[in-house]
């Protein structure tokens, strides 16, 4: 008997970007649950939460991102960012303080508040970053970044409130293709120092609490390891190219071995940067340590690195983000395949670990789901391709499948907690998660496989884990599944791999890439680029790969859901793939965007997306 509800799915929370007081006695976080969201306290050693920010509300987590807030220095306050500006906010609660008043069309994003406490560094509209006085009376806020990088990311400030630094890019690359981390006096009298290599992607560097180390994530030896190295050894007073300057090879070079990262190992330290405020990594209070969390094939470790032997110990297993440590306290988002999202606190003295707070509603525990299984199979071209595998403990007589692809799809579904995989678990389904080429987590070769292959090899490698998935034995009714670039790869799938599955549920997918380079948001205008091929000369191929073209092909029985308000993918293109295939049904979420914020959509989504598979999957009479 199912033990987990609809209702169970499509309510609890979000929970994000936990950070500790500056004493390490409280624990501020994001809590979103349908359309609303808060900031949230709880004291570090356990206790009952307390609702700070009433309205205006926060701008919403990623699960393992955010930039919505930082601690002030004295620990009596917030600064947050809502209404694309940044907020002022007591603690003890209150109406807060407006710090910041944009233009229309800016939005302020990730703000640092400095070690002294006076100003607050912030990203404005992705462009540039800004300094602002948290003063009443304080100046006019003042343009720190050169204003020459097409996005930029994630302000840090040295220890002594010196400088910043900072992750920036420029188009047509994404950032997991090419970037680099900048450092730049903090009252903005001097120039930069940039440190970023053709083909190298670095990400989250910060500086050390004390001292004068930095922190960050690159993939130069082919995988996204912690790198350190001391602030010394890029001059922010002498820019690449000054007498005098580190050379942008010796600044990357790390403490130890010319070349190598702190962490060498063949796992990745990080996820994509989608946006602001992942905190993969955090630094120990006196600087010698590192707590960061391990991509093990999708599974997830947090683990301590001491800097001075490069000796790495575990902490605990699980998927953990938004990492900070204060005192002998780490917090982190923690979320495995059959641990429901939870912050916690890990006292490391003793080791214990205390959960602070729980997203999902309860009532997953009992549901008894198993841990995934990590598969390997080979590709048509025989390279190697990795997916997880979830089995019910009670499958159906049918043994129905629901193969998942992830969106993106630079991107990937490690082992965290999803509500909807669960739920059809609880149903006697299994679910295979691949991870095609392009996916992140195996090493940037992998990742970078898809360059100028979208529509192609991702299709391909999904046709081949569901050809393994039949092979095997596991099941031969397979429906498959996927949102945004995962619905794309459905799409695909369906048209090129006729009679592979008995169905298709395409959410919000990608439809037409030649209107989508003009019509999506400015984070992903150019992402195309690399995955398919600049325009127009490449004009036939993203016509070739794009589902609308052969959209007459698909038979299969397909369900696409849109929002129609959709800012990523335009509604528009799953209207004219539904136009254009007999076999299509089509339902619009009115007021929804790219996913569901509203509970009722996830009920009406997954009542939908049931009574469908039964049909088509299972041959169930409606």
């Amino acid at each position: 008997m199912p033990t987990i509800s609809p209702d169970m799915v499509a309510g609890g929370r979000m929970l994000g970007e936990p950070r500790l007081s500056p004493d390490g006695q409280m624990v501020a976080f994001v809590s979103a649950w349908g359309a609303a969201s808060a900031i949230v306290v709880v004291p570090t050693d356990g206790g009952p939460e307390r609702m700070v920010t009433a309205s205006p509300a926060p701008g919403r987590p990623r699960p393992l991102g955010g930039g919505c807030f930082d601690w002030c220095s004295t620990g009596d306050a917030l600064v947050y960012v809502a209404q694309g500006d940044l907020w002022h906010q007591s603690i003890a609660g209150g109406a807060p303080r407006r710090i910041t008043n944009q233009p229309a069309g800016q939005s302020a994003a990730a703000p640092a508040v400095s070690p002294s406490g006076t100003e607050v560094a912030y990203v404005v509209d992705d462009r540039h970053i800004a300094v602002v006085s948290l003063d009443v009376n304080g100046p006019w806020p003042r343009r720190i970044s050169g204003g020459s990088a097409d996005f930029v990311l994630d302000p840090s400030w040295s220890a002594d409130g010196a400088f910043l630094v900072w992750q920036e890019w420029d188009v047509p690359h994404m950032p997991w293709d090419e970037s680099r981390w900048v450092v730049a006096p903090a009252d903005g009298s001097g120039p930069v120092a940039a440190v970023g290599e053709p083909g190298v992607q670095v990400q989250q560097p910060r500086f050390a609490p004390v001292g004068s180390d930095l922190a960050y994530l690159c993939d130069r030896t082919g995988w996204l390891n912690l790198w350190v190295l001391t602030a010394d050894r890029v001059d922010p007073a002498a820019g690449p190219g000054s007498p005098g300057a580190p050379t942008v090879a010796e600044a990357a070079a790390g403490p130890g071995s010319p070349g190598a990262p702190t962490v060498a190992e063949a796992s990745e330290h990080g996820d994509p940067t989608w946006g602001p405020g992942q905190r993969s990594y955090a630094w120990s209070p006196d600087g010698t340590q590192i707590a960061f969390n391990r991509n093990e094939e999708g599974f997830g470790r947090l683990c301590v690195v001491t800097l001075a032997t490069g000796q790495v110990h575990d902490i605990a297993r699980a998927h953990h983000g938004g990492l900070d440590w204060k005192g002998d306290t780490i917090i982190a988002v923690r979320s495995g395949g059959r641990t429901p999202h939870q912050i916690v606190a890990y006292d490391l003295p003793t080791g214990d670990r205390r959960v602070l707070a729980h997203g999902p509603v309860l009532g997953f525990e009992a549901a008894d789901l198993a841990e995934p299984t990590l598969e390997r199979l080979k590709a048509d071209d025989g390279v190697t391709l990795y997916a997880r595998l979830y089995t019910p403990r009670q499958p159906r007589p049918e043994r129905p499948m629901i193969c998942w692809m992830h969106g993106g799809p630079t991107d990937q579904w490690p082992v965290i907690f999803n509500a909807r995989i669960a739920w059809w678990l609880d149903r006697g389904w299994s679910v295979l998660v691949p991870d095609h080429r392009g996916s992140t987590g195996h090493g940037r070769e992998y990742t970078q496989a898809m360059a100028g292959r979208w529509g192609e090899v991702d299709t391909s490698d999904c046709a081949a884990a569901i050809g393994h998935a039949k092979a095997q034995g596991w099941s031969d009714r397979i429906a498959v599944m996927g949102g945004s670039a995962g619905g794309f790869t459905v799409l695909n799938l369906l048209a090129d791999h006729p009679g592979l599955c008995l169905a298709g549920v395409a959410l919000y997918p990608v439809t037409d890439l030649v209107t989508l380079a003009d019509g999506t948001h400015r984070y992903e205008a150019h992402y195309p680029d690399s995955l398919v091929g600049t325009l127009p000369e490449s004009v036939e191929r993203y016509r070739a790969r794009s589902p609308l073209t052969k959209a007459s092909a698909v038979t299969t029985p397909l369900l696409i859901l849109h929002g129609s308000i959709d800012e990523v993918v335009p509604v528009s293109q799953a209207q004219a793939f539904a136009a254009a295939c007999p076999a299509a049904e089509l339902h619009i979420y009115e007021g929804e965007g790219h996913g569901w914020r509203r509970s009722e959509t996830t009920l009406d989504e997954m009542a939908r997306v049931r009574a469908f598979l039964d049909r088509h999957v299972l041959r169930l009479a409606p």
